[in-house]
This record gives structure tokens, sequence and C-alpha cells, in this order.
């Protein structure tokens, strides 16, 4: 076992791997944003906190040999992938049909859109849960980043540093994106923005299914 000193330049780089696949732009950056606009603060830190929780999930099932499974069980991947590619179709799906209703949005009413807490949560840890790219990123944290016989302390060194990111991350897109401007341009948008929310998560659907 070496120093703690040793380690550090590991944790460093699972840091520096997770963030990188963080702050790429992708469905659940997306989705924070939208609900943030869409029903407020408060949801998009709810739906940032599902999605944060279900990293943590993923990390510590890598940690305790997911990748050792998916190495073992190839299917189990494309399992996921293929619920994966349902759930984006799911959410291309609402935002198309979002953009396309026949209704005047009101800038006084825009970003209040009644939610629950729990849904919004839970949306987002499904959402997580069923990105392949979530579970590739521990996979490459823990082939690069930790040496086999690593002392426990550097897992939760590891775990800790990550989610606190995430869930910093998001709280800031979520509090960045329901600003009474960012209401505004929604207001005014609305169709186009989840247009573009449709056009993404289906791409994302056909670019989950063709990899």
């Amino acid at each position: 076992m070496g120093s703690i000193h040793s380690y550090w330049p590991g944790i460093m780089l699972a840091y520096s791997t997770y963030i990188i696949s963080a702050i790429s732009p992708g469905p659940a950056m997306l989705a924070t944003m939208g609900t943030s606009m869409e029903s407020g603060r408060k949801a998009g830190i709810a739906l940032g906190l599902g999605i944060a929780v279900s990293a943590l999930a993923w990390g510590a099932l890598s940690f305790l040999g997911l990748s050792t499974l998916l190495a073992a069980y190839a299917g189990v991947l494309d399992l996921i992938r293929l619920f994966g590619c349902l759930y984006l179709l799911y959410l291309a799906w609402k935002s198309f049909r979002s953009a396309f209703s026949n209704y005047d949005l009101s800038v006084n009413l825009t970003g209040k859109k009644e939610y629950k807490a729990s849904h919004v949560f839970l949306r987002g840890c499904a959402l997580n849960l069923t990105n392949p790219k979530a579970i590739l990123t521990w996979v490459a944290i823990i082939s690069l980043a930790i040496e086999p016989g690593a002392p426990l302390w550097t897992v939760f060194a590891v775990l800790a540093g990550t989610i606190s990111f995430s869930v910093v991350f998001y709280t800031l897109i979520a509090i960045a994106f329901s600003t009474p401007k960012m209401v505004s341009i929604y207001s005014r948008a609305q169709r186009w923005i989840d247009a573009t929310l449709g056009l993404v998560f289906t791409v994302s659907a056909y670019k989950l299914a063709r990899d």
C-alpha cells in the first residue's frame, strides 16, 4: 500500500474524467435547462439531484464489480442501451407534443408550471440510469484512475468528489436557467426550444442505438 500522496494523481484523473463527461452537452444538461425554464428553479434542482443520485448509484455499482459483469455479459449493456433509447424517444415525444400544442403562453405563467418534486427527481434518475454514457464513464474511471488494491478511502474520495460536483453543477444550471430573463426568453420561444429539445433527444436516441 502506497502513501496517501501516491493515490492523488489517480483521484484527480477520476475527477477530470467525470467533469469532462458531465459538462459535455447531452440529454441530462438539456433536460435540466428545459425543466428550469418551464417549471422553475426548484424543479430544475430536483431533476439535477435525481441525475446526481443515479450517478452515485452507477459509481457505487462500478466499484462493486459492474465493469466485470459487463465484460462477462455484454448483453447487459445492450439491454441498458435499449431502455435508454426508448426513454430518450419518450422525452422527444413529450418535447414535440409541447412544441406543437395549441395554446398561448403567458410570461407570468411560464416558469411556474405545476410539478411534483418527487416525479421530477425520479425523472432525473431515470434519465441517467438509462444512459450508457454514465456507465462507461465510471468504467473508464475505474480502469484509468483507480489502481488495483487501492485502499477503500480512495473509492469514497472519488465518489464524494464527483457527486458533489454533479450536485453543484446541475444546481447552478437550474439557477441560471430559471432567472426572469431566461423565463422570458422561454415564454417567447417555447415552441422552438421544445422542438429543439425534441430533436436533440431524437438524435441522441439514434446515436445511442447506432453505437
